[in-house]
């Protein structure tokens, strides 16, 4: 795998930024062979060329160029300006292209349909890829090469832990991964308005919280445990956490969780069907 690979990013949010900040921090990439592009936001482009010295532009003859000779092509756009970013991107994009999707809910075959044939891999990594602890899902189509797939794992392996899945279930990898992020952040300001009302200050609450998850997170991790058997050592009878966790089994958090990640995931198959019906 070429070490001098040009990697165009086709949208410069903080999806990209994640990407591109895991990319240099693993030296997947060198900054001079990074290319990112938004439509209008110049701020942004300056911003992300002072923080990573990248290539950044959104001049159109300058950017046409980018995309007609990048290797890899990184599509990091909204939703609702995919197709039309496919569209101006089909007569500009080489047959040696690969294109790596972040974009929730669209499909492979959406893809190629607006672009023809091509290497697609078709990906959705969460916030936490930030700061390398990203968690991705990722599909491919027949097209890509064995080189094209070590420059798709090597890419996303850069931000954190990489899921190989059939595409069918993206979008459910959208619902537990992708929005995952926010679910903890939900239970942790809970648990902090939960810590105040008993009396503890906003500064002892919030570190007690953070440091709890974190500490969580990481046993699982490194004790190989399930959170199921880890649950069962904190819960003594007629405990404490015994009496707390009733209360969440009579709240239905189980249920709740459950269809939260179905909602998220009906979001994202809707999202997909929009696109496609925009063709």
């Amino acid at each position: 795998m070429s070490a001098h690979l040009t990697y165009c990013f086709y949208g410069a949010g903080s999806a990209a930024e994640a990407v591109v900040k895991g990319m240099l921090d693993k030296k997947i990439a060198q900054p001079e062979h990074i290319q990112m592009i938004n439509r209008s936001n110049q701020e942004r482009l300056q911003e992300l060329k002072d923080r990573y010295n990248v290539h950044a532009s959104n001049e159109p003859e300058l950017t046409h160029e980018w995309l007609r000779t990048a290797d890899v092509i990184i599509l990091a756009m909204k939703p609702k300006d995919a197709v039309q970013a496919l569209q101006a991107l089909r007569p500009a994009l080489a047959s040696h292209t690969l294109l790596v999707s972040l974009i929730a809910g669209l499909s492979i075959a959406t893809i190629q349909r607006i672009v023809g044939p091509s290497s697609v891999v078709r990906t959705m990594p969460n916030t936490s890829s930030t700061i390398g602890l990203g968690a991705t899902g990722v599909c491919y189509s027949r097209e890509v090469s064995e080189e094209q797939y070590a420059i798709a794992r090597a890419m996303l392996g850069a931000i954190g832990i990489v899921a190989e899945v059939d595409e069918k279930d993206m979008d459910a990898i959208t619902g537990v991964s992708g929005s995952g992020p926010a679910y903890v952040y939900y239970i942790m300001e809970a648990l902090i308005e939960a810590a105040v009302s008993e009396g503890l200050t906003a500064e002892q609450a919030e570190s007690l919280v953070i440091q709890t998850v974190r500490g969580a997170a990481e046993m699982v991790r490194i004790t190989g445990e399930s959170p199921a058997v880890l649950r069962r050592k904190v819960t003594s009878p007629g405990g404490t956490t015994e009496a707390a966790l009733k209360v969440l089994q009579e709240c239905h958090v189980n249920e709740a969780m459950k269809a939260a990640v179905a909602h998220a995931r009906a979001r994202a198959a809707e999202m997909g069907e929009q696109i496609g019906s925009e063709l």
